[in-house]
C-alpha cells in the first residue's frame, strides 16, 4: 500500500502513437538543494520551476521547521528567507521526510554541525532504508545518531557543539552521501574534503559555488577530490530549476516502444552526471536526438525528441555509467524487454537499497509479464524479446516505489495485454502530473485496478 494513504491500483493498456510535448516537472535533485541552500543563505532566494511533488514539499516543511521562512506566490514562484549557515533553530516536532531518501540524508547533513537535536522519520518505505552510510561520516564531525536497529528511521541526530572539518572518502558512489558531508562541512571550521572514486551527480558542488561557497574539485589519482572551506556567508540566489531528466525518462522510453510515436520533451537538464540513460538508449539504437542545446543556471539543457524505434538491440551497459543513470535502470529494463537480445547491467548494487530493492522488484514484474531475467547481487540481465513480442497480462507490486510503478505502466503501453500495478500512489512523490501528462500524449492509463 502507499505510504501516504489508501493504495491506488492502476492499469496501463496498449495504446496508439504517443505524440506532442511532454512538459515534465522540475528536477527533483536541484529542487531539494535549492530549498536547503536557500534556507542556509542570508536573505531571500527566489526559485522558479520547483518540483512540487511530495518529496520536495516535505523538504520545504523541514526547512520551515528549522526556522526558514518559505512561501509560494500565486505565480508558482517560491521564496525562501534563509537563516544563514549555523542558524538553524531546533525543530519543535519530528521531521517527516515522507518517501524521500535524498531529502532526509541532505537535511541530516545540513543540521549535523549545529548544536541542535532533530528527530527524523518517514513512510514505511523510507523507514526501511539504511542511514548509516550518512550518519557514519557525520559522526566524524562530532554529531551523534540514535535510531532503530540497522541504522534505520526513526532516528535522532544530536548536532555537533564544536564541529571539526573532516576528510572523507565515499565508500560507494552516492551523491546523497557526498552531499550530506559537504552540507555538514558548511558549518565546520577549516576545510572539509570529500573524495569519490567514481563521479556522481554534482548538483551540490555547482549550487554551493553559485551561492558563494569556496569549493574546488580536482581530479587526482585518488579520484575526484572536492574541497569546501567552511563557515561562509551564503548569498541568496535566483534559481530557475531545469526539468528533471529522471522524470523525462518515462515519456521518452514510452515513445521508443510505442509504434508511430514522436514526443518532444523540452528543457531537460543534461548534466553529464545525470544523462547516462539517454546515451545508453542511443547505444541501443533509439531514435533519440538533442535539440536546442544551451546552458541555464550553470546546467546544460536541451529539448529531447524521442521517436518509435522498432530495431532496438540489447547491449552491455558500461558499468562506469551507472552513477549517472542509477534511477533510470527500472525503465531502461522495460525498453530492454522490447529490444532484440540481452541487455546486461552491472555495477548496480545501489539499486538494492533504493525506495525498494529495484532489481528484485523489476525482475519479478518482468518475469510475470513474460520476460526472462537473470540477476545477481550487483547485476541483472534482461533477455529482450523484440518489438511486439512482450506478453504483459500481470499485475506488479510497486513496493511503495514511484519509479517501479511508472516503469510497469510504461510496459503496459506496448505489451500485448494490459499491465497493472498494485499501487500507483507513490508516483506523486516525484511526478504528480504523470497520469495527466501521459494521457495527453495518448497513453491509456486508468485507476481501475483490473487487467
Amino acid at each position: 500500500m502507499s505510504g501516504h494513504g489508501t493504495p491506488i491500483p492502476m492499469t496501463s493498456r496498449k495504446c496508439g502513437p504517443l505524440s506532442g510535448e511532454a512538459h515534465v516537472p522540475g528536477d527533483k535533485s536541484i529542487s531539494h538543494r535549492s530549498l536547503i541552500l536557500g534556507a542556509l543563505a542570508v536573505g531571500e532566494t527566489v526559485i522558479t520551476g520547483l518540483l512540487e511533488g511530495e518529496d520536495v514539499l516535505d523538504t520545504a516543511k523541514a526547512m520551515r521547521a528549522f526556522g526558514a521562512e518559505i512561501s509560494r506566490d500565486d505565480a508558482g514562484v517560491w521564496h525562501v528567507h534563509g537563516v544563514g549557515v549555523g542558524g538553524f533553530a531546533e525543530p519543535g516536532g519530528v521531521i517527516d521526510c515522507g518517501n524521500s531518501g535524498t531529502g532526509v540524508r541532505l537535511i541530516m547533513g545540513s543540521m549535523a554541525t549545529s548544536p541542535i537535536v532533530a528527530t527524523f522519520s518517514g513512510d514505511a518505505s523510507l523507514n526501511k532504508r539504511p542511514m548509516a552510510r550518512v550518519t557514519d561520516p557525520l559522526a566524524l564531525f562530532g554529531a551523534r545518531a540514535v535510531g532503530r536497529s540497522g541504522g534505520r528511521l526513526p532516528m535522532t541526530i544530536v548536532g555537533a557543539v564544536d564541529p571539526v572539518p573532516v576528510r572523507y572518502e565515499v565508500p560507494v558512489p552516492s551523491a546523497q552521501v557526498k552531499s550530506a558531508v559537504l552540507l555538514a562541512g558548511l558549518n565546520a571550521p577549516g576545510q572539509t574534503v570529500v573524495i569519490e572514486k567514481e563521479a556522481t551527480r554534482d548538483h551540490t558542488e555547482r549550487m554551493l559555488a553559485g551561492f558563494g561557497a569556496e569549493i574546488t574539485t580536482e581530479v587526482t589519482d585518488e579520484g575526484r577530490v572536492i574541497t569546501l572551506t567552511g563557515q561562509p556567508e551564503l548569498q541568496p540566489q535566483t534559481i530557475v530549476v531545469p526539468r528533471d531528466p529522471s522524470s523525462a525518462a518515462f515519456p521518452v522510453c514510452a515513445a521508443l516502444i510505442v509504434p508511430g510515436s514522436d514526443v518532444l520533451v523540452p528543457n531537460i537538464g543534461l548534466n553529464p552526471t545525470r544523462a547516462g540513460l539517454f546515451y545508453t538508449l542511443q547505444d541501443m539504437g533509439a531514435d533519440l536526438s538533442f535539440e536546442n542545446m544551451r546552458e541555464e543556471g550553470g546546467e546544460p539543457v536541451a529539448d529531447l525528441r524521442a521517436k518509435f524505434s522498432p530495431d532496438l538491440h540489447g547491449i552491455e551497459v558500461p558499468p562506469e555509467r551507472a552513477a549517472s543513470m542509477i534511477d533510470e535502470y527500472p525503465v531502461l529494463s522495460v525498453v530492454a524487454a522490447f529490444a532484440a537480445g540481452d541487455t546486461v547491467m552491472r555495477g548496480v548494487k545501489e539499486l538494492r537499497v533504493k525506495e525498494s530493492d529495484r532489481i528484485a522488484a523489476m525482475a519479478a514484474g518482468l518475469r510475470a509479464n513474460g520476460i526472462e531475467v537473470e540477476d545477481g547481487p550487483d547485476w541483472w540481465v534482461v533477455k529482450g524479446r523484440g518489438h511486439g513480442k512482450v506478453a504483459g497480462g500481470a499485475t506488479c507490486e510497486s513496493h511503495l516505489d514511484h519509479r517501479i510503478a511508472m516503469s510497469f505502466l510504461v510496459l503496459g503501453m506496448a505489451s500485448e495485454k494490459p499491465v497493472g500495478v498494485d499501487d500507483g500512489g507513490p508516483i506523486a512523490t516525484s511526478f504528480p502530473i504523470f497520469e495527466g501528462l501521459m494521457a495527453a500524449l495518448g497513453a491509456d492509463i486508468h485507476r481501475d485496478g483490473g487487467i
